[in-house]
């Protein structure tokens, strides 16, 4: 492995919010600023980077709230697609939110992302027949 996955560290904040534009992650309702700030108030410790040297090559956002971890935020430079970022950065979550006591993880992936299903399917996450709903209380914009 080339890279190494450490928590997040605020000067990887341009390089994070480009990564993720470049992967595509980002929506104009939701302020990439905004969302690293939040996460830096509740659980900063899962917060993940992949880093090679001092770039920034993956990211992932985990949380758990007592009953379920989630991740957020997963993603890995489009030039290194397939070196096994992402996956490292699935399992150290994974690992940190098993630490917790968190007994199952969740995730959102947007249905037209063949992709992502793709790669979470080989890693064992199973897809639910779900109604997902939310409503926004703060806005960014």
């Amino acid at each position: 492995m080339s890279f190494r996955v450490r928590p997040f560290e605020r000067p990887d904040t341009e390089s994070v919010i480009a990564l993720w534009h470049a992967a595509g992650l980002t929506r104009p309702w939701n302020d990439p600023r905004k969302d690293i700030e939040r996460k830096l108030q509740v659980q900063p410790e899962l917060f993940l980077v992949a880093v090679d040297d001092d770039a920034v090559v993956g990211s992932v956002m985990a949380g758990y709230d007592g009953h379920r971890g989630w991740l957020y935020y997963l993603a890995s430079d489009p030039t290194r697609r397939g070196e096994g970022i992402g996956r490292e950065l699935v399992n150290e979550a994974e690992r940190r939110l098993e630490t917790l006591g968190c007994p199952k993880v969740q995730l959102m992936v947007r249905p037209d992302n063949v992709a992502a299903r793709g790669f979470y399917d080989a890693l064992g996450y199973e897809s639910f027949d779900i109604w997902a709903t939310g409503k926004r209380l703060i806005a960014d914009t």
